[in-house]
């Protein structure tokens, strides 16, 4: 067992020790509702989550490992199993999983995968999440390619994620024009959506929607974006509107064009109305032949960051919500040309700077439960940050004990007494580098002393 004190606040443990194969946790939610288990794929770096035939979870205090899913006899083209979260209210998890007709010559790829839900009692028993309909006539709620990174809502009633779609890369194929462009859906636990039988289609349990309108050439200096990603929920169950009201939302970032017509990454959040099943004001919500499935009615897009008007533009990463919804954390360079943690409000205004470093932080930002604390990676180590007015030195701590490489995919217990992470290590000299789980507890009493 691998173990260091670090400003006597946390000790390190390793939880997997099989160096023959990786254990990634992939920056998501990873931890079970009671705390007790971390899940992870086991994607190569050579084929990545096509080549990932399980999901596996391990007992973080005995180390037990379980499979809650096994693909037979899968091959380093497919169909592959990845990038896996776990529900903060159900023993369940949501995946991808390439499509099941995946060959050497049609393999995963981006717009060919969809989500999968495994409960833990039911291992290997999967629950298609999202439909997919790749013939015409399209149908709502399903959609037409591929989804990926996964996310449950703090209610459970919600999951997000990223897309690619495979009607407007065929598209793009065929005439040379960009449009396999990146954008955000969400999938809700309303309805089940049934699509006409073949190879390529797939039915669902959950209702599915994109909410993010992205186009291939965005008009310079406008809103307009062509990609979409780095998302996440804005808070546990939304953030508190103008109105009063909460409002259930995902942060990401989006792609501008600046007035030179260069790209731009810049925070967004995209408010999600309750019902989407009714199609809104750019089209129908199952797309068509030369366009994107269109966002439902109430859907509301809206630009958080401007940088690509200073002389430090773009920003980076997976934008964080705090438990409550009232900041968003993301990366940004500062005037020095430094990347630091910035925060937002999901309303706008002006940006705060977090952190004040001499050095890049180089990303993996996650918010501790309580709300007043981010975690990230600096100089090899994991480092806590507190919010606050007061002078940054004594807002920060270091976790882990330096290395390289680094630390990464971060994720906090829904207690806030361990975070768990990965490090890349090495068995011997004639076998690659694998990636294995570590996990640290952290005293909430330590949170608040320097």
């Amino acid at each position: 067992m691998l173990s260091c004190q670090t400003d006597s606040i946390s000790e390190e443990k390793q939880i997997t020790n099989d160096l023959t194969y990786n254990h990634d946790l992939d920056n998501n939610d990873n931890f079970s509702p009671d705390g007790k288990w971390l899940v992870y794929d086991t994607r190569t770096d050579d084929g990545g989550i096509a080549a990932s035939a399980r999901i596996e979870r391990v007992n973080i205090e005995t180390g037990e490992k379980q499979v809650l899913f096994d693909i037979k006899n899968n091959q380093t083209w497919g169909p592959g199993a990845g990038a896996v979260s776990y529900s903060s209210k159900d023993n369940a998890v949501v995946f991808i999983h390439g499509l099941t007709n995946s060959t050497e010559a049609n393999p995963y790829q981006q717009w060919r995968r969809t989500g999968v839900i495994i409960h833990d009692s039911r291992p290997n028993e999967p629950i298609y999440m999202d439909a997919r309909d790749v013939t015409f006539p399209f149908t709502a709620g399903a959609l037409r390619g591929g989804t990926h990174r996964h996310e449950w809502s703090g209610d459970g009633q919600w999951i997000g994620f990223t897309y690619n779609d495979a009607i407007l890369k065929a598209l793009e194929d065929s005439t040379g024009q960009k449009r396999n462009l990146r954008t955000i859906g969400v999938s809700k636990k309303i309805k089940a959506v049934h699509v006409d039988k073949n190879e390529e289609n797939v039915s669902g349990e959950w209702f599915s929607a994109l909410v993010v309108r992205v186009v291939p050439e965005p008009a310079p200096g406008s809103d307009e974006i062509s990609h979409a990603a780095g998302d996440s929920w804005v808070g546990t169950n939304g953030y508190l509107a103008a109105n009063g009201q909460k409002q259930i939302a995902r942060a990401f970032l989006g792609t501008v064009k600046d007035k030179n017509g260069k790209d731009v990454p810049e925070v967004f959040v995209v408010d999600i109305p309750e019902d989407i099943t009714q199609p809104g004001p750019l089209g129908p919500l199952e797309g068509s032949k030369d366009d994107f499935p269109m966002p439902p009615n109430g859907t509301v897009q809206r630009r958080l960051t401007y940088t690509a008007n200073t002389s430090q533009p773009g920003c980076l990463g997976i934008v964080r919500s705090s438990p409550d919804g009232k900041y968003l954390a993301y990366l940004a360079k500062d005037e020095k040309g430094i990347s630091q943690i910035f925060v937002i409000s999901p309303t706008g205004g002006k940006p705060q700077q977090l952190t004040e470093h001499d050095y890049d932080v180089i990303g993996n930002v996650r918010w501790h439960p309580d709300g007043q604390h981010v975690t990230y990676v600096w100089k090899g180590s994991i480092t806590l940050c507190k919010t606050g007015t007061e002078p940054f030195a004594e807002r920060i701590k270091t976790l882990t004990k330096p290395t390289n490489p680094a630390p990464t995919n971060l994720v906090w217990s829904h207690d806030g007494g361990v975070v768990a992470f990965n490090r890349l290590l090495k068995g011997n000299d004639t076998e690659p580098a694998t990636q294995q789980v570590f996990a640290c507890k952290v005293e909430p009493k330590s949170l608040t002393e320097n």
